[in-house]
């Protein structure tokens, strides 16, 4: 005698959820077959407001919705465990202070954002955008080196000056660069900021953008005046380069210390070394760089 056995309805719908319920765990947890995104570069634009448009964008720190993927420098490929679509934010990324082991995000660069970027296991997603300085990024100082006067002033200790080139093998862009020669009888450069500056303190972000091309070390640092005394403090040295490069000096945590500070002065100082003979200092594109009051206190 046949017997057929049925199983109640709703341990049937039970067990049909529990099955499709895995599935979808599995799909999106056990994911074997990666798709790949590949940043060649970020580009950079500025507004006329904003001086110089070069950089130096070496890494892009990626996040996938919201979620940190590495930071890759560029050019890069790099595989995510992801499929579908998904929110890609990439932040530009610089060495802070030249140095290759101080890698950051460079807090006054927008992320570049896309809402709904596909990605296709073993399919190449290729993203090449560029940013733009956030809106309340604010510039109290720019020296390009075009205008007729300049806002750098010799210091104290200096027995050479700063000048204006326009020779073509000289010059980093536009028609001018600033120009310094040392030797054996003016062997010692100090320029400064020609104003002082009040800058925001409370760890909000501060820095020095800067082009150079130097045949001897240069140090860069801050001036903080108190209503007492002036109290030098130097920041970083910029090695030597025999072509032109981008810096960004960090002064965040020199201004947040200086406390009793009722303004700030940049300053760029040199002493000639023997390994060359008569070494000459390029600089332009000098940027003092924050943010608005508004946004960071």
């Amino acid at each position: 005698m046949n017997r057929k056995f049925y199983l109640p309805v709703s341990i049937v719908v039970l067990l049909l959820f529990i099955f499709v319920f895995d599935s979808c765990e599995k799909s999106e947890s056990d994911q074997t077959v990666p798709a790949y995104i590949q940043i060649d570069s970020i580009g950079f634009t500025t507004d006329e407001a904003q001086g110089t448009a070069s950089h130096n964008i070496i890494d892009a720190w990626v996040y996938v919705d919201n979620q940190l993927i590495g930071a890759f420098e560029m050019p890069a490929r790099f595989p995510v465990l992801k499929e579908g679509i998904h929110k890609v934010e990439i932040r530009p990324g610089v060495k802070m202070n030249g140095i290759t082991a101080t890698r950051i995000v460079y807090p006054f660069f927008k992320p570049i954002t896309l809402e709904n970027c596909r990605l296709t296991p073993d399919s190449i997603t290729i993203i090449n955008r560029s940013t733009i300085y956030y809106d309340n990024t604010v510039f109290p100082w720019l020296e390009d080196f075009e205008s007729e006067s300049l806002s750098i002033e010799v210091g104290n200790s200096s027995d050479t000056t700063i000048s204006k080139t326009n020779i073509d093998s000289l010059v980093f862009e536009g028609n001018y660069s600033g120009i310094v020669y040392l030797d054996e009888e003016n062997p010692i450069f100090e320029g400064v900021s020609y104003e002082a500056y009040i800058l925001p303190q409370l760890g909000a972000p501060v820095f020095i953008e800067l082009n150079y091309k130097i045949e001897n070390i240069i140090t860069t640092g801050i001036y903080a005046q108190t209503s007492s005394q002036i109290i030098t403090t130097p920041i970083v040295n910029v090695n030597t380069s025999d072509k032109w490069k981008k810096i960004y000096i960090n002064i965040t945590p020199n201004v947040s210390a200086a406390t009793s500070a009722l303004d700030f002065k940049v300053f760029f100082g040199s002493v000639k070394t023997e390994d060359v003979e008569n070494p000459v200092i390029l600089l332009d594109n000098i940027k003092l760089v924050h943010k608005s009051y508004s946004a960071n206190q």
